[in-house]
């Protein structure tokens, strides 16, 4: 038997150290914390639907454990869902996918982390515009790649522009990232800007585009929300499409999330998760059938809820001196520029250097919590979100605007 006192745990890999616990997480860690302890928070943080999961959705998937459907599936989906995913996206974009070019997986986010494990080499770059979905950055780096950073303007709608796609992209570039409608922004990218994106990387054959658009069903203009290989059609096999029911559904929980694109690069992503998970959840893929054959009332109804909900908090934050919020076109989450608030002071004298310094103010002195701006790399800014009653929006807008007149500037 080996001597206890020589056991050593296992060390982690190098490539742990290029990676960092998600924001989102961390903040939720928190919430948790200040709960735990007593006191009030009032998270606008919440980055899922408040809505329960529609029950026809519910039911399919208890017809499916009772039909006996408990076993593994194919890794990349039941052909009843392949099915539904196919006709969503003829739905959506007009182009018709194989069964090939369609993978299921445990979320949208598992599909974009192994479509980068599945296709970055050593030093492969990657585009992506900030404000940034916070997973993006880490997802490539820990998969050996580079993630190119490219700030978008509150001029530019918080959107990549031609010109700056142009001057990102290298030799080595091999993936760009289009997230529409996007969070934290809630920008959502029209016809004309995608075409425009397109245009610069259909000059570089050696560039793909990964549009995630999980947050498609919720938006506030035109439906459908555009799609890359709506506009750029010639371009089909170069753009993976990223989408789920986590959102649109109220299924967070199902982690269920499907994507579209290449027939090698879904086969690939299938073998990684034939090695890992084996396969999406056999009884969850029964209620994501469900969810996108089951019409649009729950999505029509809960997004006239997230418009009234979203004029509320943007009315709130604008009335407040020295917050510039952004009226979102998609999602469910408010951007506010809070850059006039730095440098001020707090009463207990502390400087508000940083939007973390901002959002340890509010938390302290009124109990919101918000996720800073450096998490989605635009510091001096941070994302409020709307899943939330309207009660607690009026009640958050107001503590925020306590807070903010307690600093000195």
């Amino acid at each position: 038997m080996a001597n206890p006192e020589t056991l050593q745990a296992p060390v982690p890999a190098e490539r742990m150290s290029r990676v960092k616990e998600s924001p989102s997480s961390r903040v939720a860690d928190r919430v948790r914390e200040f709960r735990a302890a007593g006191r009030k928070v009032l998270p606008l943080t919440i980055g899922e639907p408040d809505f329960d999961t529609p029950d026809h959705v519910k039911e399919a998937a208890v017809a499916a454990i009772r039909a006996g459907e408990t076993k593994y599936t194919s890794a990349n989906g039941t052909p009843e869902l392949q099915r539904a995913v196919t006709a969503r996206l003829r739905r959506k974009t007009g182009q018709t996918y194989a069964p090939g070019e369609i993978c299921v997986g445990g979320g949208a986010k598992q599909l974009i982390f192994l479509a980068f494990m599945a296709t970055l080499d050593e030093g492969d770059e990657v585009v992506v515009p900030a404000p940034y979905w916070v997973s993006y950055p880490d997802m490539v780096t820990v998969n050996g790649g580079v993630p190119v950073v490219v700030p978008a303007t509150a001029a530019e709608g918080y959107k990549l522009t031609p010109e700056r796609l142009r001057d990102a992209l290298t030799d080595r570039t091999k993936w760009v990232v289009l997230n529409t409608p996007n969070n934290p922004t809630g920008a959502v990218y029209s016809e004309a800007e995608l075409r425009a994106l397109t245009d610069v990387v259909r000059d570089h054959p050696h560039v793909c585009v990964l549009c995630d658009e999980i947050y498609d069903e919720i938006n506030y203009g035109a439906r459908p929300v555009p799609s890359a290989v709506t506009v750029a059609p010639d371009l089909k096999e170069r753009i993976f499409l990223v989408n789920g029911v986590s959102k649109a559904y109220a299924m967070t929980g199902w982690r269920i999330g499907y994507g579209a694109g290449p027939a090698r690069l879904c086969a690939a992503v299938g073998t990684l998760q034939s090695q890992s998970s084996s396969c999406p959840s056999s009884v969850s893929q029964a209620a994501a059938v469900a969810a996108l054959d089951g019409g649009r009332e729950f999505v029509d109804r809960t997004v006239a809820v997230y418009t009234e909900r979203r004029d509320l908090l943007v009315a709130g934050l604008a009335a407040i001196d020295g917050l510039r919020p952004t009226v979102p076109e998609g999602g469910f989450y408010v951007w506010v520029d809070a850059s006039a608030l730095l440098g001020s002071t707090t009463p207990s004298g502390k400087r508000v250097a940083t939007d973390a310094d901002l959002a340890e103010h509010f938390l302290d002195t009124s109990g919101v919590v918000v996720i800073t701006g450096d998490s989605y790399g635009a510091p001096g800014h941070f994302r409020a979100s709307f899943a939330l009653s309207s009660e607690i929006i009026r009640e958050a807008v107001a503590g925020l605007a306590r807070s903010v007149e307690s600093l000195r500037r």
